[in-house]
């Protein structure tokens, strides 16, 4: 019955989504020239991005507390869980706890999860990702990400990324309380956030996924509220350049290996016109993406 429906304040997604109405800056106006330069030519076994392929639908939410949200497979998974085990949260709302469980993706199209974690703490915003058996999440109005382990149903670790700003300060593009937000790429988890100090530019920091430690932080000069997201392929952060314009671009790489930046042009498309996540998942060499209540995926191909 009604008692059911998620309970969400009309005002608060107002202004969540109050960036929605910014014009997007033109790539040029982000990237201090100075910066610009080619990334190294060592060869790490690992490549660069080159094409984004066409969006493929998974599933899709039904109420409200779906507009946003995140999906994801664990790329390096623990017992019981499998390559196949699909998580889950509608980001909508005030007390987002919820995480869903399904045996694989598509099970979310039925929209039968084959379990429901309750999380202690709310999370806040579209961030999370789900790494060796962890859920890394950023626990509502604050600069601290934690790790839920999803065998033991508990908080393991939590840790406050120093003068990160959050609720709002640097987002993406579309507001939605993105400040901080969680990656995983072939060398680990990163987290992707700004500071005062970096003013509004995109930091971003190694961790140590057990404990949460901090073990290396760069600071570039990509402007994290002109870009809509970014994800992490093979130490190099990529920015996508819109949420809403169906014909968007990979606009930015920031390669970490020679802490430079470069100005991209390869087409993205946002097909439901509100791309709310986006993260790659290195063991299906996919990006999973959240576009206005659509659950999708985008085939990547590196040079």
């Amino acid at each position: 019955g009604p008692a059911a429906a998620p309970s969400w304040d009309p005002q608060t997604l107002a202004y969540q989504e109050l960036q929605s109405e910014r014009t997007e800056v033109p790539a040029s106006r982000l990237l201090e020239e100075t910066a610009l330069s080619r990334p190294g030519g060592e060869d790490s076994g690992c490549g660069e991005l080159v094409w984004v392929g066409e969006p493929v639908v998974f599933g899709r939410a039904d109420s409200i507390a779906g507009k946003y949200g995140v999906w994801m497979k664990d790329p390096e998974p623990v017992p019981p869980f499998t390559r196949e085990t699909t998580w889950r949260v509608d980001a909508v709302g005030t007390e987002v706890r919820q995480l869903f469980q399904y045996e694989a993706a598509e099970q979310l199209a039925q929209g039968y999860p084959t379990k429901v974690h309750i999380l202690p703490q709310p999370l806040e915003s579209t961030g999370a990702v789900v790494y060796r058996g962890g859920l890394f999440f950023q626990p509502r109005r604050s600069r601290t990400v934690a790790r839920y382990d999803l065998r033991g149903e508990a908080v393991t670790a939590e840790r406050e990324i120093p003068g990160a700003g959050y609720h709002g300060q640097y987002p993406y593009s579309w507001g939605g309380y993105t400040d901080i937000d969680l990656a995983v790429d072939e060398t680990g988890l990163w987290v992707i956030y700004s500071t005062e100090k970096a003013r509004g530019a995109i930091v971003l920091s190694k961790l140590d996924p057990e404990t949460l430690e901090i073990r290396q932080t760069w600071e570039t000069n990509i402007r994290k509220r002109g870009v809509a997201n970014s994800f992490l392929i093979c130490g190099t952060l990529y920015t996508v350049s819109s949420y809403s314009a169906p014909n968007a671009t990979i606009n930015f790489a920031y390669n970490t290996a020679t802490s430079t930046s470069r100005t991209l042009s390869i087409p993205f498309e946002n097909r439901f016109r509100y791309l709310s996540m986006v993260d790659y998942n290195p063991t299906e060499r996919r990006l999973f993406a959240w576009d206005s209540f659509n659950m999708v995926t985008y085939p990547v191909r590196l040079s």
